[in-house]
């Protein structure tokens, strides 16, 4: 049983949440103020995370940076309707989605759901794998990247979107692409919520930012992982790229 932790301070939105969660097979933990929330988060173990911005106490914005100096726990931010700048702020902090108020609970459910699915990726799911792009190495079956022989801790959204890049290496992968490999076709999501996790890819696997070596912004189009990509002999997910290269990437995962 997934185990969740709301942390809102709208009483009768968290009781609503706890209603339809529970009945899917969740168990729903409900805080009302930040600081609770960071203390419960970081000394707690939890499949999943809803955050809300606004918070007594602290904010979730600072929830959240306490929440991955500990773990890689999924977080779905809940921020005010028309508030860009928190859904950039919340992305670039490491929240895995986003969904604007007003909203409908049975969207959050969704989202939670589709969320946890690419959390709970195992062996079954994603076959052993070694991939390997100059420096980059990707483990799939561990859910593992290393540079320059470093582990480098990605959250969920970030690790399946390096797995995006190095299934098509040398090809464009436009936004829509890239958005509905991730969260499935069709999936209603902010323009710029792409852009902001590769910022935050970026950051962990590059070098030198303003000239990165791996994944390279094809203007007017996308991004692509312009380096030639080794892969090793486990790799099960990687051996049939070749075939795959000039298939519609939306049916890769």
């Amino acid at each position: 049983m997934a185990r969740i932790l709301l942390v809102d301070d709208d009483i009768r939105l968290g009781a609503l949440l706890e209603r339809l969660l529970k009945p899917e097979g969740f168990q729903v933990a409900v805080v009302t103020d930040g600081l609770q929330g960071a203390r419960r988060a970081t000394s707690e173990v939890f499949d999943l995370i809803v955050l809300d911005v606004m918070l007594p106490g602290i904010d979730g914005f600072e929830v959240l940076r306490r929440i991955r100096q500990h773990s890689k726990v999924p977080v779905v931010m809940l921020t005010a309707k028309g508030t860009e700048n928190d859904r950039i702020v919340g992305l670039e902090l490491g929240a895995d989605d986003y969904l604007p108020k007003p909203f409908n609970p049975r969207e959050l459910l969704a989202r939670v759901k589709a969320v946890l699915r690419r959390a709970d990726a195992t062996v079954t799911t994603q076959p052993q794998d070694l991939i390997k792009v100059g420096q980059l190495v990707m483990n799939g079956s561990r859910r593992e990247v290393m540079v320059n022989g470093e582990l480098v801790p990605l959250t969920t959204t970030e690790f399946d979107l390096l797995r995006c890049f190095m299934r098509y290496p040398g090809q464009t992968l436009s936004r829509d692409a890239l958005m509905d490999m991730l969260r499935g076709v069709g999936y209603a999501a902010y323009d710029r919520s792409i852009d902001v996790h590769v910022k935050n890819l970026r950051a962990k696997i590059e070098g030198d930012t303003r000239n990165p070596k791996y994944i390279k912004t094809i203007w007017g189009t996308g991004y692509m992982l312009i380096s030639e990509t080794q892969v090793g002999a486990t790799a099960a997910v990687a051996t049939p790229l070749t075939s795959e290269i000039n298939a519609d990437p939306k049916a890769a995962l």
